[in-house]
Order: structure tokens, then C-alpha cells, then sequence
């Protein structure tokens, strides 16, 4: 009797312990299923593999830095089951518990700096004929229709240190320059370049379907011996290239209309009246100035300094330095602020084009007369630009720099020297450049940045 009450009770705590056993397992795995903490912690469902480019890297969570970047951008959705949908949107929510993820990082490509690099001999230059160029290129400029008999200058191309620079084609600068204007503002050099310019875009080639449209930037004035600026549009693509004379690159005022021997305000901290006219117009803007900041140029022109509407009293800021230093400087300060207004303008300011007198400067006997090119090979690796104002003025703003003194610097076989048609005898052109030539190059590393 006592043995069956045992085996009774020792039956009925086993069917207790086997109902607790059944009751506490269905509690864990309906709080595994349930509880979004139990489910973060299981492995993620199978994720097909991503096809990446050569240039994508992946890295494990724990290696990187943080980069908020959801995988589920990267997987295609079609490709996962509805509860596989939902398990990755839970593992891959605001805030996982952390796990072993994988994000996605693009490496940020180095921008090309243009600036450094060397000249090498390319037989496929000049891109354009210096004495077929006769529709653009000013006379004064074509070497090629003066007595120079060597032209091994017109073989050099740039190229850049560690990277590739667009090869030049006019129509390709046309077609991206489609219903745009470029716009060249500053000295005589600016004028090179873009008579250069016009040459490269033609070929060298005469276009009778360009039309002449400097009258819509006020470029031709009555009675005027020399007009302040060219512009011409290629009708095709509706591009307008243009040059406005600005040598100093501030506005200049004249002090009494009505006497033609007045001396002219220039107006050292404002800008030139046609960027505020014709700001609007432009998409691409190329700003220079340089070697009109010396004492002869300002008596020759009558130009009297002024600043707050008044002639300049401070002495210091009369130094030639100091006023090319702040006309810069207040002029690239001015583009910055109307960059917002115009999100479409990309603006450049190119350094200065360096001079290779020897012995003496222009009218007193300097002179550059090698003819040889001596910068083959010899690279140009400096980090910082030549030209310490315009870098230091285009600091922290949009508008960029377009470095091309030190590249320039080597060539100094590359200017009219002796050879120009209306120089008196004794004296040498070591400014100006034969065209084609060396400001060539300035477009092209334009048209690469642009």
C-alpha cells in the first residue's frame, strides 16, 4: 500500500516538474521571438553579396570611424524576403545594439593641382597656326608674322605631376560652355589669353558665323581709338566669349567728363563698374591684374588714388604694394559676397604672369633674348603659388585660383623679346608672350577646372 502511494506521488511530481519544464520553455522562446533586444542579438539573415567598384571599401564597424550610412541604401530590397525586410530594418535601426556591420566608404579623390608638373615636347602642338590666326590674333602678338626664325617654343606642353590634364578641344569647350559666358577682366595679359582662347576654340581657322556682340557689354564707344573690351558668341551652342580692359582691376572714374586730358579716380576699394553691370551675364570669370601697380603707368593714365570716394592721404597705402595689395584682396572679397546670388558663376583669379628681363627693365636696356626652351623635364613642385597676394586674396572664399606664375616662370624663351614689330630700337618685349605660346596653357588648365 505504501510502495503504490509512492509510485503515485513520485508519477505526479514528474508530470509537475515535466509541466513546468513545458511551460517555462514556451515562455523563453515566445520572449525570443517577441523581445526586439533577444532579436538584435541573434546573427543577421543571409545579405546577398554587394557588387562594388574597385574604388568602394568595406570595412568592419569596429575599424572605421563612424560613417551614418544604412546598409539597406546598399541592398537591393528586391532581393529579401518580407521577413528578411523586416529583421535587416531591426538590426539596422537608430540605435542596434552593436555588431559586426559593414558600411560603405568612398575614398576622397585628390584634386589635381595643376600647378605643379613639367614641360615636355609634344609634335602635336601648336593647336592652333600663328599665321593663320589672323581673325583674332593682334598682330603684335603672332611671332610667327614677325622675323622670329625659331619656334621650337610653340612644341611644349604642360603636364601635370601625378595626374592627366583634359586635352583641349574647341568643340568640347563649346558644348560645355553651351548657352554660357566666359568672361576674361583685367590687363593686357588678360587680353592674350583670351585672344588665345578664340584661336584654340577656332583652330586657328576663320569663322564667318561668330558674331560680334560687344555692343551688349557697352564695348564699343563713339569716337573711341581703342575700344575697352571685345566680345564674340559662337551662335551654334550660344557661347559668349568676352575681354573687358581693366588693368587695375578697380573702378576708374574720370574726374571731368568734359576735358579729354582729366585725371581718373581709381577707386582702389571699388570694384570695376562693368562686374557690377554685367555680373549677372557671366558664368565663368577670369580676374588679373599685376604690372600696371608702378609709378609710370599711374602718370601716364593721370590715375589719382582713392579710397572712401576721396584721394588717398595714407601713405602707406599710397606704397604700390600696399594699393595692389588691398584693390586685390577687396575685389576677390567683393566676387565671394555676390556668389550666393549667383550659384551658376564659377570665379577665378589667376596669378600674376612673371616678367624675364635681364639687365635692366624694359627702357633701360633689359632684354630676354634666349630662344631655346631650357625647361624641358625640369619640374615645378613647389607647394605654394608664386604669387603670395592673389593666393593669400583667394583664401577661404569661391573663388578660385588660377596658378600659373612658376609654371610660366621657366619659359623664358617664350616672350616677343626683340622680335616685336613696334618696339624702338634697344628695346625688348620680356612681358608679352608670342602667341601660340605659353598663355595657351592658362586655357587649358581653365578649361580642365572648368
Amino acid at each position: 500500500m505504501k510502495g503504490g502511494q509512492l509510485r503515485i506521488r513520485s508519477r505526479g511530481q514528474e508530470l509537475s516538474l515535466a509541466l513546468i519544464f513545458f511551460v517555462c520553455t514556451t515562455i523563453l522562446f515566445w520572449a525570443w521571438d517577441r523581445t526586439p533586444l533577444l532579436t538584435s542579438l541573434q546573427l543577421p539573415p543571409k545579405i546577398p553579396l554587394l557588387q562594388h567598384s574597385p574604388d568602394i571599401i568595406l570595412m568592419p564597424s569596429e575599424q572605421r570611424t563612424h560613417v551614418t550610412k544604412d546598409i539597406t541604401a546598399f541592398v537591393p530590397k528586391d532581393t529579401i524576403n518580407n521577413e528578411e525586410a523586416h529583421q535587416l530594418d531591426e538590426v539596422t535601426s537608430e540605435n542596434p545594439v552593436k555588431s559586426t556591420s559593414y558600411s560603405v566608404t568612398v575614398p576622397h579623390k585628390k584634386a589635381c593641382n595643376y600647378a605643379k608638373g613639367k614641360w615636355v615636347v609634344d609634335d602635336r602642338r601648336p593647336l592652333y597656326s600663328g599665321s593663320e590666326c589672323k581673325q583674332w590674333l593682334a598682330p603684335m602678338w603672332a611671332c610667327r608674322l614677325m622675323q622670329r626664325q625659331d619656334f621650337a617654343y610653340e612644341k611644349l606642353r604642360w603636364q601635370p605631376k601625378d595626374c592627366q590634364m583634359e586635352e583641349f578641344e574647341g568643340a568640347k569647350f563649346l558644348e560645355r560652355m553651351r548657352d554660357k559666358t566666359l568672361a576674361f577682366v583685367g590687363d593686357s595679359l588678360g587680353r592674350q589669353q583670351f585672344l588665345s582662347l578664340m584661336c584654340m576654340i577656332t583652330g586657328g581657322k576663320e569663322r564667318t558665323d561668330v558674331i560680334d556682340v560687344g555692343e551688349e557689354y557697352g564695348f564699343i564707344t563713339p569716337g573711341s581709338q581703342r575700344p575697352n573690351g571685345w566680345a564674340y558668341r559662337f551662335p551654334r551652342t550660344n557661347t559668349t566669349v568676352l575681354y573687358h580692359w581693366s588693368s587695375c582691376l578697380c573702378d576708374l572714374e574720370p574726374l571731368n567728363v568734359t576735358d579729354p586730358l582729366t585725371e581718373y579716380a581709381m577707386h582702389l576699394d571699388r570694384p570695376p563698374a562693368f562686374l557690377h553691370q554685367f555680373l549677372h551675364k557671366i558664368d565663368v570669370l577670369v580676374l588679373n591684374t599685376g604690372h600696371h601697380w608702378n609709378r609710370g603707368k599711374l602718370r601716364g593714365n593721370r590715375w589719382v588714388m582713392y579710397i572712401g570716394g576721396v584721394p588717398n592721404t595714407n601713405k602707406k597705402m599710397a606704397a604700390m604694394g600696399s594699393a595692389k595689395n588691398f584693390t586685390v584682396h577687396n575685389t576677390v572679397k567683393w566676387l565671394n559676397s555676390q556668389l550666393p546670388k549667383y550659384p551658376h558663376l564659377k570665379a577665378f583669379y589667376r596669378s600674376i604672369s612673371p616678367r624675364h628681363f635681364v639687365n635692366g627693365d624694359w627702357n633701360t636696356g633689359g632684354s630676354c633674348d634666349n630662344t631655346t626652351p631650357m625647361s624641358i623635364g625640369r619640374e615645378v613642385l613647389q607647394e605654394e603659388s608664386s604669387d603670395d597676394v592673389a593666393a593669400s586674396a583667394v583664401r577661404e572664399t569661391g573663388v578660385k585660383l588660377l596658378d600659373i606664375t612658376a609654371l610660366s616662370q621657366v619659359r623664358d624663351e617664350g616672350h616677343i623679346s626683340r622680335f616685336s614689330i613696334t618696339a624702338a630700337p634697344g628695346v625688348q618685349d620680356c612681358l608679352h608672350w608670342c602667341l601660340p605660346g605659353v598663355p595657351d596653357t592658362w586655357n587649358e588648365l581653365l578649361f580642365a577646372q572648368i
